[in-house]
């Protein structure tokens, strides 16, 4: 199929891109990337009177460290998050997520706000933001810069607290300290298809290698990117050694709603699966937090 007809807007810089916005609200659409609202366009599964191209502006592109966050701009791409270097030392669980993500040439052109923006519950990027407690930033022509929790962000399937005139320019990850550990694990039929369910998890342990803070993200288990917090305080407190990770896995698929079923699977399928691939993940990122404790307590 094809797109319905839309005018095409492509800025030079923010401030041209936010008075856009501003001018045309909820007719227009922002296009970063374009790996999720092209071929969303292409189906007419969505349609705009006006589309809006930021994919040039370098002003959002770039990764900067300060204040205890690594913050990534908006326009960077996946490919360019996943080779990053601060990154991969400062938020691991981003670079992990990044490979998982569709195939390299989706990678090449999506974006980090795009993705984050586009809200998809089994995106990898949204469910790493709600999991580490990122903050998106936005700005808008008539408000300047605000700052929305990843907690508050997510809304809705493919929805986000974005207001019609505002643009995502970046996301702050915080950076955790030493004795850490992440991993990111789920399950997809074939490579580069979306996941049937994952997560995404942080382990920090203190000086007696217990749980001082632990962060679970769910995948593909609901409308949004989910947090499992009863399997989170459940940890905390806990000695990471003793912790059962199975039986934590389900104690992280307790409670949940609106478990999607569809031909990939059934709400109860994925719920074995999301358990599974919780319990992964948590094992993988306890035994890092465990060798890294263990290293720094070998050195002279």
């Amino acid at each position: 199929m094809k797109p319905a007809p839309f005018e095409y807007h492509r800025p030079g810089s923010l401030d041209e891109a936010t008075a856009l916005l501003a001018e045309l609200g909820d007719e227009a659409k922002v296009l970063a990337g374009g790996q999720s609202l092209v071929p969303m366009l292409s189906l007419r599964l969505a349609y705009f009177d006006h589309v809006v191209d930021i994919s040039r502006l370098t002003e959002l592109r770039g990764v900067t460290a300060a204040d205890g966050y690594l913050r990534v701009g908006a326009g960077t791409t996946e490919t360019a998050v996943g080779a990053d270097l601060d990154v991969a030392r400062a938020v691991p669980l981003l670079t992990r997520a990044t490979p998982l993500i569709g195939h390299f040439q989706i990678r090449n052109r999506g974006t980090l706000g795009g993705s984050v923006a586009h809200a998809d519950p089994a995106g990898e990027y949204p469910v790493v933001a709600l999991t580490l407690d990122a903050e998106i930033e936005a700005v808008s022509a008539a408000g300047g810069h605000r700052v929305i929790p990843a907690a508050d962000f997510f809304t809705g399937l493919w929805s986000t607290a974005l207001e019609p005139d505002e643009l995502l320019v970046g996301v702050r990850f915080p950076v955790w300290g030493a004795r850490s550990g992440f991993a990111v694990e789920e399950f997809a039929r074939r490579s580069g298809d979306f996941a049937v369910a994952g997560a995404g998890g942080g382990v920090a342990l203190d000086a007696d290698e217990r749980v001082a803070r632990a962060a679970i993200g769910l995948l593909g288990l609901g409308s949004t990117p989910l947090r499992a917090s009863g399997a989170e305080a459940a940890a905390v407190g806990q000695r990471a050694d003793e912790l059962d990770a199975a039986e934590l896995g389900r104690l992280a698929m307790s409670g949940l709603e609106d478990v999607p079923a569809d031909l990939q699977g059934s709400a109860d399928y994925r719920i074995r699966v999301g358990a599974a691939m919780v319990a992964r993940a948590w094992a993988a990122a306890s035994n890092e937090a465990i060798g890294q404790r263990a290293a720094v307590g070998a050195r002279p």
